[in-house]
Order: C-alpha cells, then sequence, then structure tokens
C-alpha cells in the first residue's frame, strides 16, 4: 500500500471512531442480521467520513481509485465497508462501465442488501447511464448469473433511471426472473417495477395484468403500490 493511501485510510478509520458510540453496535448488527462487526457508526456520520475523506485524498487514476475503494473494503468493520462504497459513489470521474468488475466483486463478496443495493442503484446504475453500450453485455450476463446479488443488481440497477429506463430489458429481466422464490429477488422485481411507476404507469400496469400469474404476490403487490 502507498504512503498515500495508508494516509487515506487511517484518517477514514480514525473519522469512524471518532464517530462511533460502541453501545449501539450490537442492536445495529441484530437488525441487520450480520456477523460483521459494527462499529456503531450512523450511516450520515458514514457518509460524512467518506466524503471528507475522499475530499483530502483525491484520485486522478482508475488504479488509484480501486485502491482507495479496496483498502476500506478489505477493513473488517461494517462502517468501513460502507465507507468504500460511499468513496467509490464519491470519485465519481470513475464510477464508469469500466468499474463493473470493480462492483460485481463488491456485490459478490457483500452478499448483503444494504452495500447491495446501493451498489446497484448508484455505482452499477450510473455506469450503465453513463455508456449503455459497454455496460449492457455484462449487466446482461448477471441477471442469469449464479450469484444471486448479482441477479438482484441487475433487477435493480435502472431504478432512478426514469424516461432513460430501458423497458425492454426491465420487464424481459423480471419475467426471466420471476419464477424465483428467493426473496430478494422478488421483492427486487416489485421494487424495480414500482419505481418505474412514477414514470410509466401505464406501461406497469399492462405487464403487471399481462403477466402477473407468473409473478409472485409478493412481486405484485410491490409493483402496484404506486399504481
Amino acid at each position: 500500500m502507498t504512503q498515500q493511501a495508508e494516509g487515506f485510510v487511517t484518517f477514514t478509520r480514525e473519522g469512524l471512531v471518532a464517530r462511533a458510540v460502541p453501545q449501539n453496535a450490537p442492536a445495529m448488527a441484530a437488525y441487520m442480521k450480520s456477523e460483521t462487526p459494527f462499529l456503531g457508526v450512523s450511516s450520515p456520520d458514514v457518509r460524512a467520513v467518506a466524503k471528507a475523506a475522499a475530499q483530502r485524498f483525491p484520485v486522478t487514476t482508475r488504479a488509484a481509485y480501486e485502491r482507495n475503494v479496496l483498502a476500506l473494503w478489505r477493513l473488517p468493520h461494517r462502517e468501513e465497508k460502507r465507507a468504500a462504497i460511499a468513496v467509490a459513489r464519491h470519485y465519481r470521474a470513475f464510477v464508469t462501465a469500466e468499474s463493473l468488475e470493480l462492483y460485481e466483486r463488491l456485490v459478490c463478496e457483500g452478499a448483503w442488501w444494504d452495500y447491495v443495493d446501493e451498489i446497484a442503484v448508484h455505482l452499477v446504475g450510473e455506469a450503465l447511464l453513463k455508456d449503455p453500450d459497454a455496460a449492457w453485455p455484462v449487466i446482461d450476463g448477471w441477471i442469469d448469473d449464479d450469484a444471486m446479488w448479482l441477479r438482484r443488481t441487475a433487477i435493480l440497477c435502472q431504478n432512478r433511471h426514469n424516461l432513460r429506463t430501458d423497458q425492454a430489458r426491465l420487464f424481459d429481466y423480471c419475467l426471466r426472473r420471476a419464477d424465483e422464490r428467493e426473496f430478494f429477488i422478488r421483492k427486487a422485481i416489485g421494487w424495480a417495477l414500482r419505481q418505474y411507476a412514477y414514470t410509466e404507469p401505464d406501461a406497469v400496469r399492462r405487464f403487471i395484468d399481462a403477466h402477473g400469474a407468473r409473478l409472485s404476490p409478493l412481486s405484485v403487490r410491490e409493483a402496484a403500490k404506486n399504481l
């Protein structure tokens, strides 16, 4: 690790520890059903520390971007890993299709919704908007991947795309995963459809009318909340 990277990690860790309330850590771990230890830092404080670290230690290359993100990601506490995701979001110039391999690693290693959903919407989703021609072939592979969290990522990554949503892919992805019994996939289908219904309610309504029998009751219930 370079001297700058060491300084970046030390600054971030010290910032998190300074804001930690250790007595809150057990409840946070219980809520998240997590074996990863908590420091007891609130989400707003994690974001604040990550922002300060990213501003103090700017990066100018993709190698440095990945180095800083992974340096935090490898640390043992959940807030440190969340800080890694926040830092990845802050360096927006590097949130591109070229970073999808990094994001895939974070999704597969994180393997829980609090990591995965932020990565899906704010990192993969932004990279997709910037360069769909490069990103779609990768994400098209994820929807059928053995890793459930990558399948969830593929479904959720367009959640803030609004009028730029690839409707055909969204509906196709939902149908390709419609028979899954996995809760986090069924929930993701409903959430993605519900979010798109803000933009195209009639299209979502027609989709549910046509395919509701294939979708799980959970997916239909979630999708219909805005209709």
